[in-house]
C-alpha cells in the first residue's frame, strides 16, 4: 500500500512538473568562472579614479563595489584574458591593488559545503531536471529542509514558509502578491499576533539582486526567530511584520543552476540579453543616474518604471499598506552599510538627521560586524529607481538599504559558514526599529 501511494504521488508530481509553468534555465549552459579573479584597487585621487573608470569601460569589466572617494577600494571582476595586460597598466599608473579572490570558480565551488544536501551544485541538465522532480515529490512530505548552515534553493525556502503558515496559522499568513516572469509565486509572510491589521508594521525584503545569497538567508532567519522562538514574542506585541525573503525568485534560482553571479530578473527584453535590474526599476526618479538603457547592462533600468512583474507586484502590495508600514528595510550585500535616501543623487530628505540617528542606534547593536551609516549616493554612488527611495517617496518614513557582510574578502560569494554569524549579529538591531514604531498610531 505504501509503495503504491509513493508511485501514485510521484506520478502526479511528474505530470505537474511537465504541465506547470517552467523556466528554461535547465536548457542553458552553466557559466564557469574558472580563472576569473576579484581585484580590489584603491585610487588615491581623482586622476586615479578616472583612470580606473577608463579601464572599466575599455575592458567592459564587471564592478562589484564602487567608490566615489579617495582611498576607498573598487572591486573588479577580471577575466583571465585581461589579467596580464591590466597588471601592467595598473603598475604603470602606480595604483595599488590586491587580488582578493585568486580563482572565482574555486570560491564558488567552496561556498556551499553542504552542496549535496542543499542541491545547489551546478548540475548538468539531466541531474537538474531529475532533482526538480524529486524536490516536488519531497514537498508532499510534512516538514521542511531549511537551516542556516547552507544556502537554500527557492523550493526549500517556499517549503519552509508554507510549513510555518500551516503550523502557526494564528501567527503566520502566507500572502502571494503576484507571480514572477517565469511563473513563480511572489510570497510575503505576514507575522502578527492579531488579525486586525491596525498595528504599525515593519517591511523587510531580500533577494532583489539574485547573486546576493546572504540576503534571503538573513530574511528567512528573521522569520524563524519571530515565529519559532518564544523569547522574541515581545517583538510582536505592538508591531506587525511583512517579510519577503526572495523578491527575485527567477534570478535567484538561476544563480543556483546556471550563473552564480547573475544579478537581474529573467524577463525577455527583445534582445539577446535578459532581465532588468529590479533595484533600478522602481518608479521614483526612474531612469536617472546610476542606471542604463543598455539591455545587456547589469544596471539596465527596464523599459519603463515597474516593467518587471516582481517590482510591480511588490509596489502594489506596499502601496496598499503604506499607512501601516512605518519601516522599510531592503537587504543587500555587500559592504556593511546602513544606507539612507536619497540614492538617486547626493540629496538629503528633510528628516535625514532623524533617520540617521535611528540607523546609528541600530548599528550600535552589531557586535561582530561594523556597519557604516550614511547617505547612499554619498557613501557609494548615485542609483536612481531604487526600492528604498521609492518607499520613502510614498511616505514610509524610515526607509533604508542594508548592505550585509562582508567588506570585500569574499564579496557576493560569502561562504555558508558566515550565514549564522551574520544572522545572529543582525537580528538584535531590529529591536531598535520595533521600539521606534511601536507607539505610532495607524
Amino acid at each position: 500500500m505504501t509503495l503504491l501511494l509513493v508511485i501514485v504521488v510521484f506520478s502526479c508530481v511528474f505530470v505537474a512538473c511537465q504541465t506547470a509553468p517552467q523556466d528554461q534555465s535547465w536548457t542553458e549552459d552553466v557559466v564557469s568562472y574558472s580563472g576569473f579573479q576579484l581585484w580590489s584597487a584603491t585610487p588615491r585621487n581623482k586622476t586615479e579614479r578616472e583612470f580606473l573608470l577608463k579601464i572599466r569601460q575599455d575592458y567592459e569589466l564587471e564592478v562589484w563595489r564602487e567608490s566615489r572617494s579617495d582611498n576607498r577600494p573598487v572591486d573588479l571582476l577580471i577575466s583571465p584574458d585581461f589579467q596580464t595586460e591590466l597588471k601592467l597598466r595598473l603598475a604603470d599608473a602606480q595604483i595599488p591593488y590586491e587580488v582578493k579572490i585568486a580563482d572565482m570558480q574555486t570560491e564558488i565551488n567552496n561556498e556551499n559545503p553542504n552542496i549535496t544536501d542543499s542541491g545547489t551544485e551546478f548540475e548538468n541538465r539531466f541531474t537538474t531536471r531529475f532533482k526538480r522532480y524529486m524536490a516536488a515529490f519531497i514537498s508532499f512530505i510534512p516538514g521542511h529542509k531549511m537551516d542556516w548552515n547552507s544556502y537554500h534553493r527557492v523550493d526549500d525556502i517556499y517549503g519552509y514558509l508554507n510549513y510555518l503558515a500551516d503550523t502557526y496559522p494564528r501567527l503566520v499568513q502566507l500572502v502571494s502578491v503576484g507571480s514572477s516572469y517565469e511563473g513563480r509565486p511572489l510570497y510575503v509572510v505576514r507575522i502578527s499576533s492579531s488579525s486586525s491589521g491596525t498595528k504599525p508594521a515593519i517591511w523587510i525584503d531580500g533577494g532583489i539582486h539574485a547573486r546576493e545569497w546572504i540576503s534571503p538567508a538573513v530574511a528567512t532567519y528573521i522569520i524563524q526567530q519571530l515565529v519559532e522562538v518564544a523569547d522574541n514574542e515581545r517583538l510582536l506585541r505592538n508591531v506587525d511584520w511583512y517579510i519577503m525573503p526572495v523578491m527575485n525568485p527567477d534570478g535567484y534560482e538561476y544563480t543556483h543552476v546556471n550563473n552564480r553571479l547573475w544579478r537581474k530578473t529573467r524577463s525577455m527584453t527583445g534582445s539577446r540579453c535578459r532581465g532588468a535590474d529590479p533595484n533600478r526599476n522602481f518608479g521614483y526618479q526612474w531612469g536617472g543616474k546610476g542606471t542604463s538603457r543598455d539591455k545587456c547592462s547589469e544596471i539596465y533600468h527596464g523599459s519603463n518604471a515597474f516593467s518587471e512583474p516582481e517590482t510591480r507586484a511588490v509596489s502594489n502590495f506596499i502601496s496598499g499598506k503604506a499607512n501601516q508600514i512605518q519601516v522599510y528595510l531592503t537587504l543587500h550585500s555587500y559592504g556593511q552599510y546602513l544606507l539612507i535616501p536619497w540614492g538617486y543623487a547626493v540629496e538629503y530628505p528633510a528628516d535625514y538627521n532623524e533617520m540617521r540617528d535611528l540607523a546609528k542606534a541600530a548599528a550600535s547593536k552589531f557586535r561582530r560586524y561594523k556597519y557604516t551609516v550614511g547617505n547612499s549616493a554619498d557613501l557609494l554612488y548615485p542609483a536612481a529607481g531604487g526600492s528604498d527611495d521609492w518607499a520613502k517617496s510614498i511616505g514610509i518614513k524610515y526607509s533604508y538599504t542594508v548592505e550585509l557582510a562582508d567588506t570585500g574578502r569574499h564579496g557576493f560569494i560569502l561562504p555558508a559558514s558566515f550565514i549564522q554569524p551574520v544572522c545572529e549579529d543582525f537580528f538584535p538591531a531590529l529591536e531598535v526599529f520595533v521600539d521606534k514604531v511601536a507607539t505610532i498610531k495607524v
